[in-house]
C-alpha cells in the first residue's frame, strides 16, 4: 500500500480529501513518503539574509523534563532565566473539559505569510502572497521573550511569522531556531509587545514524560484546526515507537482526530502535561485514525539548542549573503544507495567565493549552518537568510575520502554578495 503521509497545514479553499489538507493558496506542507519530501516556497534567494536582534535566552537546560510538582500556572512568570514548566506524573483526572481548560492558554494558533513567485497559463512569472496556518506550544519564558514551540514545516519560507494567543491577541514572532531534519523550530515573541491582560491569561506548558507512555492510555489533542483557532480532540495511544519512511525519528501514534492547521499543537496525557508535538497523519482512502506526534523526551536536547540560539530577523534583499555555491539535495533514498551523508550536495563552487576560500569544493556535502541540521536546499535556505553581506558563519561539511567514506569539516565561511 503506498500510504502518503500529510502534515496538518491549511493553504488553499479547495479540500484536497486524500491528504487531508484544506490548503488557502498552495499545497506547500504534504509530504509523500516513502519515495519524496514535497517542499515549496523556494521563493528565496540563495545566499541569504541577515542576523539582527542578537539574543541568547539563558536556558536551565537540566531542568526541561525533571519533574515538579504543581500545576500549570495561569500566568507567564517573569524570572532572569528560561525555564520549561513540568508536571508531577501524579493526580490523574478523566475530565476532559478541565483538561482542556487548563492546557488551551498554553498553546497558540501561527500564521505563516509568505511570498512565491508562481508561473501562469501563459508562462509568465508573478509574486503571489500565501497564507498557512498552524500552531505551537508555550514552552519558556525569559526577561524579554516568550518562546514558543512548533514543526519546522509550519514556519519555514515565511516571511512574516504571526502569534495569536487563548484570548485571540496577536503579535509578530522570529524564528529562534529550527531543525529541518527534526521538523522542530522554536519562535520567540517580544514580551513587550504582549499586552498585560494577555500575559494574565496564558501559560507556560507543562512537559510530560513521553518514555513512559502505554498503549491505549487516553491522549488530547489541541490545535488550529483548519486554521479557525482551537479546538480538543480526545483518543488513545495506539502505538509508540513508530518508525516512518522519509522522517528521521521515532514517533508516537495516536488516533486522536488531528485535522489540518494542527501541526505543532500539543499532544497531551491524562494529567494535561505535554508528550509529544502533532505533526504528521497516514491519509489514504483505506486508513482511519491515524495520527503521529514527535515525542516530547525524544526531543529534549533539540529543543534545548533551539531555545538557546540568537533571536534572528531577515535583512533586506539587497544585503542578503552569498554562499558560493550551486547545490543539490541528498535525498534519503540516495543516501542509502551510496552511503552518503544527508544533506547538500556541492556541484559547483563559484570561483573567488567564501565558500571557495574556506575549502568547500565539488563533492563535499553541507549537512549544517551554524550548528544547525540542514537536511534539504530549502533548510540551507532558510538558514542562510539570516546572514548578511561580510558576515561569517560555521559551516559543516562531509569531504569525502579516497575510500568512499565521508569526514566532517566545520569551516568558517564569509559570505559574499550575490552577482
Amino acid at each position: 500500500m503506498n500510504n502518503q503521509y500529510s502534515y496538518y497545514t491549511p493553504e488553499q479553499d479547495d479540500m484536497d480529501c486524500q491528504t487531508g489538507n484544506m490548503n488557502r493558496q498552495d499545497r506547500r506542507k504534504n509530504r509523500k513518503v516513502p519515495s519524496v519530501i514535497k517542499v515549496i516556497g523556494l521563493g528565496l534567494v540563495f545566499g541569504v539574509v541577515a542576523s539582527a536582534a542578537f539574543q541568547t535566552s539563558n536556558i536551565i537546560a537540566e531542568k526541561f523534563l525533571k519533574t515538579t510538582s504543581g500545576a500549570v500556572e495561569k500566568k507567564v512568570e517573569t524570572t532572569g532565566s528560561t525555564q520549561l514548566t513540568t508536571g508531577s506524573g501524579n493526580a490523574v483526572t478523566s475530565d476532559i473539559s478541565a483538561i482542556a481548560k487548563n492546557a488551551m492558554p498554553s498553546v497558540v494558533s501561527i500564521t505563516n505569510m509568505s511570498v512565491r513567485q508562481v508561473q501562469n497559463f501563459f508562462g509568465g512569472i508573478h509574486e503571489q502572497e500565501s497564507e498557512s496556518a498552524g500552531s505551537g506550544i508555550i514552552i519558556a519564558q525569559n526577561d524579554t521573550e516568550l518562546l514558543i514551540l512548533t514543526n519546522n514545516h509550519v514556519v519555514e519560507g515565511n516571511d512574516t511569522l504571526t502569534v495569536s494567543f487563548i484570548d485571540e491577541e496577536s503579535v509578530t514572532a522570529n524564528i529562534k531556531g529550527t531543525d529541518s531534519e527534526r521538523d522542530l523550530a522554536v519562535i520567540a515573541v517580544q514580551m513587550k509587545d504582549i499586552k498585560s491582560t494577555t500575559q494574565d491569561k496564558i501559560a507556560v506548558a507543562q512537559m510530560g514524560d513521553s518514555t513512559q507512555l502505554q498503549v491505549g492510555e487516553q491522549v488530547i489533542a489541541i490545535g488550529n484546526a483548519l486554521g479557525y483557532g482551537q479546538s480538543v480532540t480526545t483518543g488513545i495511544i495506539s502505538a509508540t515507537q513508530r518508525m516512518l519512511d522519509g522522517f528521521g525519528s521515532e514517533l508516537i501514534q495516536t488516533d486522536a482526530a488531528i485535522n489540518p492547521g494542527n501541526s505543532g499543537g500539543a499532544l497531551l496525557n491524562a494529567n494535561g502535561e505535554v508528550i509529544g508535538i502533532n505533526t504528521i497523519k497516514v491519509a489514504t482512502d483505506m486508513v482511519e485514525g491515524m495520527g503521529y506526534a514527535i515525542p516530547i523526551s525524544d526531543a529534549q536536547d533539540v529543543i534545548t539548542n533551539l531555545m538557546n540560539q540568537r533571536t534572528k530577523t531577515k535583512v533586506s534583499e539587497g544585503e542578503q549573503g552569498y554562499l558560493g555555491i550551486q547545490p543539490v539535495d541528498v535525498s534519503e533514498d540516495s543516501a542509502q544507495m551510496y552511503g552518503m551523508p544527508t544533506g547538500v550536495y556541492v556541484s559547483e563552487v563559484t570561483a573567488g567565493s567564501g565558500a571557495q576560500k574556506a575549502g568547500i569544493t565539488k563533492g563535499c556535502i553541507i549537512t549544517k549552518i551554524e550548528g544547525t541540521s540542514v537536511n534539504s536546499t530549502v533548510a540551507l535556505r532558510e538558514q542562510l537568510q539570516y546572514y548578511g553581506v561580510g558576515e561569517t558563519i560555521k559551516v559543516t561539511v562531509e569531504i569525502p575520502g579516497s575510500n568512499g567514506e565521508y569526514k566532517a569539516k566545520t569551516v568558517e565561511v564569509k559570505l559574499g554578495k550575490n552577482r
